[in-house]
């Protein structure tokens, strides 16, 4: 039986680096999310999904803001023009959470939920996030292949599935089959990323149409 998938309490108080962090841009942005970024699921729920895509953090000027993962800053432009060019989603992102932007099938969710200073989580904030990561991910019953977007949310991708780090390296379009599910990685989409090419569009869209083509087979 699946997990009940759980989420942090808006005044979530278990890391106290990224509460206080929090509570600093509630006081300069008042009318932003500013809170604890809940997993966005597609509109027939947890049951449905079979791809799940794990980030890092909520971005200050992005998710932080919005209250939606990947939403108003670069990488959201990225994820989910490719998400849509491969079936798992609609065209409607426009960077804002009333643009009408649906998933099908798809889940997305980052490794820790609240924005962290210079967007760097440090391990114990990693380890403490994790307690809402896996129940997330095993409350997927149909979940076949997981995208994860850089080395952190790998590694804690795989600690939330309790698989060793050694049983499946990261590495970018690194694929890796644990527990009946398949794990590719993939370099994070981030703006740093593509500007310095460390990440092209190409080899992004390359590591869906490898989740596509896992899906479809």
């Amino acid at each position: 039986m699946p997990t009940t998938i759980t989420e942090p309490s808006r005044d979530c108080p278990l890391c106290p680096r990224l509460a206080a962090f929090r509570e600093a841009w509630r006081a300069k942005e008042p009318s932003w999310h500013n809170a604890p970024v809940p997993a966005f699921l597609p509109s027939a729920g947890a049951d449905a999904v079979r791809l799940a895509i794990v980030g890092l953090a909520p971005g200050v000027r992005g998710a932080n803001r919005t209250g939606r993962p990947f939403t108003g800053d670069y990488a959201g432009m990225l994820l989910y023009r490719t998400l849509s060019d491969f079936g798992f989603a609609n065209d409607r992102f426009d960077a804002r959470t009333d643009d009408g932007l649906e998933l099908f099938g798809t889940a997305i969710v980052n490794a820790v939920r609240c924005v962290p200073p210079e967007n760097k989580p440090v391990p114990a904030e990693i380890h403490t996030c994790r307690q809402f990561l896996t129940p997330t991910i095993l409350g997927f019953p149909k979940l076949a292949v997981i995208v994860t977007l850089g080395r952190i949310a790998h590694e804690s991708t795989l600690r939330a599935l309790a698989t060793p780090l050694k049983a499946a390296p990261f590495s970018h379009g690194g694929g890796h089959d644990v527990g009946g599910i398949r794990i590719i990685s993939s370099y994070h989409c981030s703006r740093y990323n593509t500007n310095t090419g460390r990440l092209t569009e190409e080899m992004f869209r390359n590591v869906f149409a490898a989740a596509a083509e896992h899906l479809a087979g």
